[in-house]
């Protein structure tokens, strides 16, 4: 790992020593996922080291909090998310959708998140790019990065590799980037060094034994997503005791941690 920050942290117990767990979304079971209440969720929970969230861009280049391309699902807004300025976008109600316990939640701004995250939880910054959507989301991402000394904090990710080399350029190699894959193909720890990345974020279904042993032999650390049932996060970790397990139910990978050390 680039240092020393990426080893395992010593909050856990023994339990909770295994297998790192990220929130997915922040604790996206129990709030709605994306915001800051399900954000906070999670950075209340000691042994809980990774946060997963989604950036795309406003229609004025501001980074916001939110997975899909579209308002509908999760907001009370209608269009795309870059038709709307940061502050149109923070006077949505992202919440109600989950429960009317979160209604008037809005949609954060990536800065908002490393301010309540710097220090106390490791982020997987996924950028929503494919080349076309949000050309300039790296140059946006970095700036805030720097502005908030996150270079140690984060990981950027993305499906799309273009978003990785950009993000390993600007940044000149100091901020650590990572490849988010639906399949396996056996040319992935070669196309992870083709994009400076050492961090893999990988459907958890397409795990096993061979393939882990091969990419920790090419140095690469690995997350799993999205594991949600305690028998496939008990399968996942028994694997390999240092994969990161990418969940919505960080409660379900506590249970799970427990059992494979009792």
């Amino acid at each position: 790992m680039r240092t020393a920050c990426w080893n395992r942290s010593e909050k856990g117990d023994e339990v909770t020593k295994r297998n790192p767990c990220a929130a997915h979304r922040g604790w996206s079971s129990r709030a709605p996922e994306n915001t800051m209440a399900a954000i906070g969720l999670a950075l209340s929970e000691p042994d809980i080291d990774w946060i997963e969230i989604d950036v795309q861009l406003s229609k004025d280049y501001v980074p916001v909090v939110i997975h899909d391309y579209k308002l509908r699902r999760t907001t009370n807004g209608k269009g795309k998310v870059n038709d709307w300025t940061a502050a149109e976008l923070a006077m949505l109600d992202a919440g109600s959708w989950f429960s009317p316990l979160y209604r008037n939640e809005p949609i954060p701004t990536l800065e908002a998140v490393f301010q309540a995250a710097k220090g106390k939880c490791l982020l997987n910054v996924e950028l929503k790019t494919d080349g076309v959507r949000y050309p300039l989301i790296e140059e946006q991402v970095l700036q805030l990065i720097r502005r908030w000394e996150m270079e140690t904090g984060v990981v950027v990710t993305s499906f799309y590799a273009g978003a990785l080399k950009n993000m390993s350029r600007l940044s000149g190699g100091s901020v650590r980037t990572g490849y988010i894959v639906d399949k396996w193909r056996d040319t992935l720890p070669a196309e992870l060094a083709d994009t400076g990345s050492d961090f893999i974020s990988i459907d958890y279904r397409k795990l096993n034994k061979e393939r882990v042993s091969r990419l920790n032999a090419a140095g690469v650390q690995i997350m799993a997503w999205t594991v949600n049932e305690e028998k496939a996060i008990r399968k996942i970790t028994a694997l390999d005791s240092d994969i990161i397990i990418c969940t919505n139910y960080p409660d379900r990978w506590r249970s799970a941690a427990a059992a494979a050390v009792r």
